[in-house]
């Protein structure tokens, strides 16, 4: 990754430029946070020219455009690739103009186009390459979430038949570490079968639980969601357990597709609300 150019294709004004760059537009390629006001920002120390940040100092200058911002979104972003800061002796973090370019652009993708952190990767890499990044979608396009929901719904019930996944498998398709394989067992969230194995449902939930964690939400932030499960689960196997005591198999298998309708339901439900609470809010 080139760090000493004073112009990316990026298009983002960096902390050792005058000010901020225009907004590129019509093509995804936007402007990353504008230029700090204040003179006592930390400079760390210099490459050619560039100025060389610590990752509080990232922080601080990220947040003025992305409020939620963390350093361990930024420490999980150089996790997945992202960025590439240098490190000192000592093993500090030192982040350049282009590494705080990239990470602009990382964040707002995610915020404003809902890009997953694999689409995002393509972008960047076309860009080094010096092409043009795909066209987004248009706002009006995108689908809103009882759309994602329906959609989940049905990758889910493909996904579900005869896959059968290692561990290692379920890293490399979810684009997981170990670590955060074993912290969303803990937390109950994704659990292996009896012989070890990962079914399509639990690669479904694995994607999904990273996809949440790109944007700072961590697997002790999802219990909520756990429990609202849980509960869900709960109502449904209430309807449906007479049905499945029956001695009749056809009432048997009528109490497995009711199950599935009722589970349909529940997450369209939890969608709809969703969108209409967010609605809702000025």
């Amino acid at each position: 990754m080139s760090t000493n150019t004073p112009s990316s294709p990026l298009g983002a004004a960096t902390p050792a430029s005058s000010g901020p760059a225009p907004d590129q537009g019509a093509r995804g390629v936007v402007a990353a946070p504008r230029q700090p006001a204040r003179p006592d920002r930390p400079a760390g120390r210099r490459r050619g020219g560039d100025e060389l940040l610590s990752i509080g100092a990232v922080l601080a200058f990220l947040r003025d455009d992305f409020p939620e911002v963390t350093i361990s979104k930024i420490r999980f972003l150089e996790a997945e690739g992202l960025v590439e800061p240098q490190r000192t002796p000592s093993g500090y973090r030192k982040f350049s103009p282009a590494d705080v370019e990239r990470l602009a652009y990382v964040l707002r993708m995610q915020r404003d186009h809902y890009l997953p952190l694999r689409v995002i990767r393509e972008h960047l890499d076309a860009i080094e390459r010096g092409e043009a990044p795909p066209a987004l979608p248009a706002a009006d396009t995108r689908p809103g979430p009882l759309e994602e929901a329906d959609r989940e719904l049905t990758a889910g019930a493909e996904a579900a038949t005869g896959v059968r996944l290692g561990r290692a498998e379920l890293l490399a398709a979810a684009e997981a570490g170990e670590t955060a394989l074993a912290e969303w067992e803990a937390y109950g969230l994704v659990a292996p079968g009896p012989d070890g194995g990962y079914d399509g449902e639990a690669l479904q939930v694995a994607r999904l639980v990273a996809e949440l964690g790109r944007y700072g939400l961590e697997p002790r932030h999802l219990r909520a969601m756990k429990a609202a499960a849980d509960r869900e689960i709960a109502l449904v196997e209430q309807v449906v357990a007479p049905l499945r005591r029956h001695r009749n198999p056809q009432t048997r298998a009528h109490a497995e597709a009711t199950a599935r309708e009722l589970a349909t339901l529940s997450v369209r439900l939890h969608a709809a609300m969703v969108q209409a609470g967010l609605r809702a809010r000025p």
